[in-house]
C-alpha cells in the first residue's frame, strides 16, 4: 500500500508538470484537483531557475530580446536565448531591465569556452545590447532581428493608412466610406495572404488613396527582399535601390525607417549572411507573447524563467517518463 501511494504521488507530480506546458497553474490545479500552492511547489522542485553552464558545450547563435512585463509601464526584462548546433533552442536567462550594464554583467558570467563558440547574436536595434555584445563578444556577428526591422517599416506604412482613412471619413459620404470597412485588417495583411473580399476592399481604398497604395507596395517589396535568397552584397544593392525609389516617390512615411537602415546598415544586412539567424528568435518571440497572455501577472523573474523553460523543453524532459495511473 505504501508503494502504491508513492507511485500515485509521483504520477500526480509528473502529470502536473507536463500539463503546465502551454497552460497555467490555475488550470492544472483545477484539472488535477491539487491546490495552487502544491502545483507551484512542484514547479519549484522540478524546474531549474537558472542555466547550468557545465551542461552546455557551445552556443551557435545567441538571441537577445526585451519584453515589457506590464504594457505601457516600461517594466522591461531582457530574455537571453540560445540555439545550439543541433538546432535545440533554450532559454538562458531572464535579466532585470534592458540596460547595457545588466547585459554586460550577465555575459561575463558565461564561461569563455562558451563565448568563443558564439557565431552570431540576433537582437533588436537597441544600442545598449549592441554595445554590450561588441565589448564582450567581439568575434560574434551582430544580426538585427528581422521581426523588429519589419515592425518599423510596417508601422511606417500603417501611418499612411491611418491618415488617409481619417481624411476619407471627413470627405466621403457615409455610405461610400462604409464600403471601406475592413480596409484596416486587409491593409495589415501581406498581399499573398489576402482573400478575394479583402483584395476588393483594398482596391476600393487605393482608388481613393494612391499614396496608401504606394506605401503598401513599398512595404511588400521590402518583405519580398527578406524572402529572397540573396547574399549580403546583393541584399545591400537591392535595399539601396528600394531607398532611392521611396525617396523619388516623395512619400515621407518611411523617412525614419530609412534613417534606421542607414544607421544600422551592417547589423540589418548581416541577416543575409546566414538567413536562419532570425527564424528562431521570431519563433521564440511568439512563444513568449503567448505565455505573457496566458500567464498575465508573472513578475517574478525566476518564475518567468521556469515557465519559459518548461514551455520550450517540458515535453522533451517529462513526456517520456510520465506514468499514467
Amino acid at each position: 500500500m505504501a508503494t502504491a501511494r508513492i507511485v500515485l504521488r509521483m504520477t500526480t507530480i509528473r502529470i502536473s508538470v507536463l500539463q503546465l506546458v502551454n497552460s497555467t497553474v490555475e488550470d492544472v490545479s483545477a484539472k488535477e484537483g491539487l491546490s495552487y500552492d502544491r502545483v507551484v511547489g512542484t514547479l519549484e522542485r522540478r524546474i531549474e531557475s537558472s542555466v547550468d553552464w557545465t551542461t552546455i558545450a557551445g552556443i551557435e547563435i545567441l538571441g537577445l530580446d526585451e519584453i515589457a512585463l506590464r504594457k505601457g509601464q516600461g517594466n522591461y526584462v531582457t530574455l537571453v536565448t540560445g540555439r545550439f548546433r543541433d538546432g535545440e533552442i533554450a532559454i538562458l536567462g531572464v535579466l532585470p531591465g534592458h540596460e547595457k550594464a545588466v547585459l554586460v554583467e550577465y555575459l561575463r558570467l558565461i564561461p569563455q569556452r562558451i563565448l568563443q563558440t558564439i557565431q552570431a547574436v540576433s537582437c533588436d536595434l537597441w544600442e545598449a545590447y549592441i554595445e554590450a555584445v561588441r565589448e564582450e563578444i567581439p568575434t560574434a556577428r551582430i544580426v538585427a532581428d528581422r521581426f523588429h526591422v519589419a515592425r518599423h517599416y510596417r508601422e511606417a506604412a500603417d501611418r499612411i493608412r491611418k491618415t488617409e482613412l481619417q481624411r476619407l471619413k471627413k470627405e466621403l459620404p457615409k455610405e461610400e466610406y462604409q464600403k471601406l470597412n475592413g480596409s484596416f485588417r486587409a491593409f495589415r495583411k501581406n498581399a499573398k495572404d489576402l482573400n478575394k473580399e479583402e483584395r476588393k476592399t483594398l482596391r476600393g481604398f487605393f482608388a481613393y488613396s494612391p499614396c496608401a497604395k504606394q506605401a503598401y507596395e513599398f512595404r511588400e517589396d521590402f518583405t519580398t527582399l527578406y524572402e529572397m535568397n540573396l547574399s549580403k552584397k546583393q541584399a545591400q544593392a537591392k535595399i539601396l535601390r528600394w531607398i532611392l525609389q521611396v525617396e523619388k516617390s516623395g512619400l515621407a512615411c518611411f523617412d525614419d525607417f530609412i534613417r534606421l537602415l542607414r544607421h544600422w546598415w551592417e547589423e540589418i544586412t548581416n541577416f543575409f549572411v546566414h538567413r536562419e539567424n532570425s527564424g528562431f528568435v521570431e519563433g521564440f518571440n511568439n512563444k513568449v507573447k503567448v505565455l505573457k497572455r496566458r500567464c498575465y501577472g508573472i513578475f517574478n523573474l525566476k518564475h518567468l524563467f521556469q515557465r519559459i523553460y518548461l514551455d520550450l523543453s517540458g515535453y522533451r524532459l517529462f513526456a517520456a517518463t510520465t506514468i499514467y495511473g
